[in-house]
């Protein structure tokens, strides 16, 4: 799959809040998440897809009522994707949030390889 055909499936995925759904199509089994703060879920870096995806559940979990995401088109360079995720969510703890933040990939083999998010902390 091309890098722009995969921009253009990740952000879809990204609008509905499908995290799972994009990490079962389009990424890599070696994939590396890095994050600019240690998350709770997994610290600043998450290497391997089934502990990505068990970072997304956890995630999913702590989100009580999700109000919408809006994604801004794909930049695609080479084999690299960016884009401008915001969520507006109520989670559980902190209550409602509207959080954007840079979303980053590096492409190979037709498969997501990294994926690193850039927010204010």
């Amino acid at each position: 799959m091309e890098t722009k055909e995969i921009a253009q499936k990740l952000t879809a995925y990204c609008r509905k809040g499908d995290w799972l759904g994009a990490y079962n199509e389009l990424f890599a089994e070696d994939t590396i998440n890095i994050e600019p703060i240690p998350s709770p879920l997994s610290g600043l870096e998450t290497k391997g897809l089934d502990k990505i995806k068990e970072k997304a559940k956890g995630y999913n979990a702590m989100v009580v009522k999700s109000y919408g995401y809006t994604v801004s088109e794909p930049l695609v360079a080479g084999n690299g994707i960016a884009f401008i995720l915001t969520m507006d969510n109520d989670m559980k703890d902190q209550g409602r949030s509207t959080v954007s933040e840079l979303c980053v990939y590096e492409v190979k083999d037709g498969k997501i390889i990294k994926e690193q998010f850039y927010y204010e902390h």
